[in-house]
């Protein structure tokens, strides 16, 4: 039997030591322990993958905490049991005993706990998601009956825009230049031109 530590850190410059210095306790070997240094949105980790490719029946799986894993307790269910039922190795989870499928007196107690535990926090996981969306869209809601606006607030236009434009359209300045001036992307400045000559064209028809 092996004993493997998985470890996962949301970016580069997050510190796993703590992680590593759990495993360690528990006496896994620095090289059966596999980290990765990205999102835990889904299990497409290339340290991740070189794991499940080790592990055989029988081995121990070990990390310090559930979200180490991953974020989404549906695909989390899903690979728990791709690890215990078909890889058929055990999972213990530090920070939480009950996730421990490892048997006692050879019997199915520590494996039925572990998925029993596993599933109440996706049940709980997933409810909370749903009531921070349902709060949130509420809250908009809210907020747009009271006149407030979302998204990011319209790039101002400076007072010599006319004359920038002008200056442009008669070739005297660089297009790299107009955005300086205009402090705006080249698609903000093109959509504030295009709505700048339709405001010059209506005061030309009035």
């Amino acid at each position: 039997m092996e004993i493997y530590g998985y470890v996962r850190v949301s970016s580069k410059d997050q510190n796993e030591a703590r992680q590593l210095a759990a495993l360690t306790a528990w006496g896994v070997v620095p090289e059966n322990v596999y980290i990765d240094k990205q999102s835990g949105k889904d299990f497409e980790r290339p340290q991740y993958k070189r794991l499940m490719k080790k592990l055989k029946p029988g081995d121990l799986l070990i990390v310090q905490s559930i979200d180490r894993l991953g974020r989404d307790y549906s695909e989390i269910l899903e690979q728990w049991h791709f690890i215990t039922k078909e890889k058929r190795a055990d999972m213990l989870v530090l920070d939480m005993p009950l996730l421990d499928t490892r048997t006692q007196g050879h019997d199915l107690t520590g494996t039925f706990i572990a998925d029993l535990v596993l599933q109440i926090l996706s049940y709980v996981a997933q409810t909370e998601r749903e009531m921070i969306h349902k709060r949130q869209a509420e809250g908009i809601a809210e907020a747009k009956t009271r006149g407030v606006k979302f998204g990011r607030p319209s790039a101002k236009l400076p007072d010599d825009f006319g004359e920038i434009v002008l200056a442009w359209e008669q070739k005297r300045l660089p297009i790299s230049e107009v955005l300086t001036r205009c402090n705006m992307s080249e698609a903000t400045f093109y959509r504030k031109l295009r709505k700048y000559r339709l405001f010059c064209d209506d005061k030309k028809g009035e």
